[in-house]
């Protein structure tokens, strides 16, 4: 497998704060764990472009970016939902190199540059709705590389996959029952976000789990929810959104996931993407917040990609 691992150094530049959870240390562990591993040596590495306004706009109405461009501050800090999301000078440009990662994830894989992608980025989006930035995030990556690919090489069945421990809203907001994409969702129940957690649209799989749920469960949920529409559906596309935060050690949540449970579910991906897409696959990071454990778990993942086996 040829595995890209797109990333940009301006992801490092946004702030929220020296006790905010979402910080620039997240993509350093990443980047310390995989080259410590060795396996970042054995990626594809190139830098995120800037997603352009009109990439942005086929997810959010120009209203949602302009709303955005004015809470741009000279100096320190705005806060722009209930307090959880902040912004200072930097934060839009780094929210749009994430955007602009996907996009460029996606051109990869549709020019057979590379099997699949990793873009070890930041801010998150999965959260950011048509209209609303909130929950850490601007705008929605995995949208904008999902339109990305209607757009310019006429996808017409895209599977987004997100295993955050927090569902993702915003993903649902974008393309609640647009047939031609499918969302498949894990997340802890009851829990944040608090909306479109009981969604009925036909293109959305939810699939909730208790506090405590361990890998068994886990494992056992998304085969029986996620692997019947997948195979119905049969993407010509698959992404993920990735979020390690359903892990043990992650301070964020309850789940029990263990660091091989992000290899076995990517792997998962892979096989649907093999059978179903030629093997077209770009993951995004979302949640993930103890440095050390998100850095084991994005070292499986990319493991994954790259077709290498699971070892302790």
């Amino acid at each position: 497998m040829i595995t890209a691992y797109i990333t940009h150094p301006r992801c490092m530049d946004h702030h929220m704060g020296p006790q905010h959870p979402e910080s620039p240390l997240r993509l350093e562990a990443i980047r310390a764990r995989l080259a410590l591993a060795g396996v970042l040596q054995q990626t594809m590495q190139s830098e995120a472009k800037p997603a352009t306004d009109e990439q942005l706009l086929r997810v959010h109405p120009a209203r949602h970016l302009h709303a955005l461009d004015k809470c741009v501050p000279n100096e320190g800090m705005v806060t722009i939902d209930d307090g959880d999301t902040l912004m200072n000078r930097y934060s839009l440009d780094a929210a749009r190199v994430a955007a602009g990662a996907v996009v460029r994830g996606v051109d990869q894989v549709y020019r057979q540059q590379a099997d699949n992608v990793f873009c070890a980025v930041r801010p998150p989006g999965h959260h950011a709705e048509a209209c609303d930035a909130m929950g850490f995030c601007f705008y929605n990556n995995i949208a904008v590389g999902a339109a990305h690919a209607r757009e310019t090489y006429g996808a017409r069945r895209i599977a987004i996959l997100d295993f955050d421990v927090h569902q993702c809203n915003g993903t649902i907001d974008i393309f609640k029952d647009d047939p031609e994409v499918l969302i498949c969702t894990s997340f802890q129940y009851p829990f944040y976000p608090w909306r479109y957690l009981r969604s009925d649209s036909h293109n959305v799989i939810n699939t909730p789990l208790e506090a405590g749920c361990d890998s068994a469960a886990f494992r056992k949920a998304i085969e029986d929810d996620w692997l019947p529409a997948l195979h119905r559906f049969k993407p010509d596309l698959v992404l993920l959104s990735s979020g390690f935060d359903a892990h043990r050690d992650d301070p964020m949540a309850e789940l029990n996931l263990e660091d091989a449970d992000y290899h076995w579910v990517t792997r998962l991906a892979m096989e649907i993407a093999a059978l179903y897409a030629d093997n077209r696959l770009v993951s995004v990071l979302e949640g993930g917040y103890d440095p050390d454990t998100l850095g084991r778990c994005a070292e499986a993942h990319v493991k994954a990609l790259l077709g290498q086996p699971w070892t302790l």
